[in-house]
């Protein structure tokens, strides 16, 4: 068996991989295991040392990583060159942060000496998606090896090329081998990698049912789990909000990267007395979105990434539609090329309010009030991330709490940033990622006392 790439944009085949058998899971599998001894084994300073060049490599490699990320999944090459340079960031993060977190917390008991120490578990399995196959993966990478871990990746079948191509950073950079694989397997082969004994933990950012099937795994096995699930983020304008600032971050946020977000915008709330005014201002701004060849400089949105992917956003459009929302712009599609998509109207039941819209489709829901908003927000299954537009601080904060969500961003673009942790509630998953917590998911967190 083989995975294909294909060019989302053209459909033309990219690349054919062979699949591995189970025979060379099995051996990649104990070379991890051996690798970890000695890379655990290697004081922070040294592992920061090969983190360094990582940095330095992904930046002057930027182009090329950038022109297989938009090849194979069709972001625009602008977006997939900050895509690598946000990676870089992680490292720089890490690099100046982690003697930090993982310095021996001094406790003081009675005890002639007691302490926490952060201790790394061993090999990390992470099952990543598609939609920024680079950053899913180093945001993973960079704290758990870091630490001392060793990393076996199960990436997106559509983005083998930039899997593998993560694996030749590493090697590139001169780490050991077999710290980092890239292992290009079927999904239905996930359950035999994580019931080994020598996978310690798992990572997963993917579906609700994939989740679902990998914590049940993990959990049979009594293995650590990390879960981002998606979501369908809530954008909540109040009437004192600045409006065009909130339009134009609006309209950001929903469509960059084909509106294939986890974190993306996906229902804007919009109190009464403004939700012409906004819906306007959105519109106009999603109006002037350019699609074409991604990797044009005129180019502002891409294609979806498969074309399984556009057939489920023209189903919850059209769902949608039927349910009473009102089309307001976009729907128009060829191949993989969406026109983006706003409609009005949108209610709770309706399916693009119920369902997680993994595409460039944007819904406009009425809120009475504050509160008849915080409710409509919190009025799903999901809770990953969410924004708040209000020029009242003292109000923000408030509200903010109230929202059902692993973050609030107010005034401001939702997005991942490592130095704060990255997470859902609910069906959005749970753990961390990024920041002190997200280093410290995969570690032994030991006590020790000593009188």
């Amino acid at each position: 068996m083989r995975f294909t790439s294909v060019n989302p944009y053209t459909q033309e085949k990219i690349k054919s991989y062979p699949v591995l058998s189970t025979q060379s899971l099995d051996r990649k599998l104990k070379q991890a295991d051996r690798a970890f001894a000695d890379w655990a084994a290697l004081s922070l300073e040294e592992r920061m040392a090969y983190f360094r060049k990582v940095a330095a490599h992904l930046r002057s490699e930027k182009q090329r990583y950038g022109e297989l990320i938009t090849a194979e999944m069709g972001k625009t090459l602008k977006e997939a060159m900050a895509e690598v340079e946000k990676c870089a960031v992680g490292c720089d993060y890490y690099l100046e942060h982690a003697p930090r977190f993982l310095a021996d917390l001094t406790i003081k008991t009675e005890a002639q000496k007691s302490f926490v120490a952060y201790q790394p578990l061993g090999t990390v399995l992470a099952v990543m998606p598609w939609n920024f196959p680079f950053w899913q993966v180093f945001r993973f990478a960079i704290p758990s090896l870091l630490a001392g871990n060793v990393g076996v990746l199960k990436h997106a079948t559509n983005v083998s090329g930039c899997s593998l191509a993560i694996e030749q950073v590493f090697r590139s950079c001169g780490f050991p081998e077999d710290v980092f694989q890239s292992l290009l397997m079927e999904s239905k082969t996930v359950e035999h990698v994580l019931k080994d004994a020598r996978v310690k933990a798992v990572t997963l950012t993917g579906s609700e049912k994939a989740g679902a099937s990998v914590a049940s795994i993990a959990g049979s096995q009594i293995k650590k789990s990390v879960l981002e699930l998606g979501g369908s983020d809530a954008l909540i304008v109040l009437a004192d909000a600045d409006l065009a600032k909130a339009a134009e971050v609006a309209a950001h946020s929903r469509m960059q990267n084909a509106g294939q977000s986890c974190i993306a915008a996906k229902r804007f709330i919009i109190e009464k007395t403004v939700k012409q005014e906004f819906t306007e201002r959105v519109l106009s701004h999603i109006q002037a979105i350019q699609q074409g060849d991604p990797r044009a400089e005129a180019t502002t949105m891409g294609p979806v990434a498969r074309l399984d992917l556009a057939d489920e956003i023209e189903r919850q459009c059209a769902e949608t539609v039927r349910q009473g929302a009102r089309l307001l712009h976009g729907g128009n599609r060829d191949g993989c090329n969406i026109q983006p998509i706003l409609l009005d109207k949108v209610k709770p039941g309706m399916t693009a309010f119920q369902e997680e819209t993994f595409g460039p489709l944007a819904v406009i829901i009425e809120a009475k009030d504050e509160q008849d908003a915080i409710k409509l927000a919190n009025q799903s299954n999901y809770g990953l991330g969410s924004a708040l537009w209000t020029q009242d601080r003292e109000r923000a904060d408030r509200l903010a709490r109230q929202i059902q969500a692993g973050s609030v961003f107010v005034n401001s673009l939702m997005r991942s940033d490592p130095r704060v942790p990255f997470g859902g509630v609910k069906l959005s998953g749970f753990g961390r990622e990024l920041a002190e917590v997200g280093m410290k998911e995969f570690l032994n967190i030991k006590t020790v006392w000593i009188d």
